[in-house]
C-alpha cells in the first residue's frame, strides 16, 4: 500500500476488494464515507464507482 494512502485517516476510506481488483475511495468526511458504504452495500465494483462519481467526486 502506498505510504501517502496509509497516511489518510482510515475513517475517510472505503475499500472494495474483489477477485481481480482492489479499490480505495477517499472521502472528505466520515459521514460521506458511511453514507457511501450504506448506500452501496451489496453492489459490484462498477456500480459503486458510478455512485462515487455521481455523488462524491469533486465535492467542495
Amino acid at each position: 500500500m502506498p505510504e501517502d494512502l496509509c497516511a489518510i485517516d482510515d475513517e475517510l476510506k472505503a475499500i472494495y476488494h474483489g477477485p481481480d481488483s482492489v479499490c480505495v475511495w477517499v472521502f472528505e468526511t466520515r459521514e460521506d464515507r458511511n453514507r457511501f458504504v450504506e448506500e452501496t452495500a451489496g453492489m459490484k465494483k462498477a456500480e459503486r464507482e458510478a455512485v462515487f462519481e455521481a455523488r462524491f467526486r469533486g465535492q467542495p
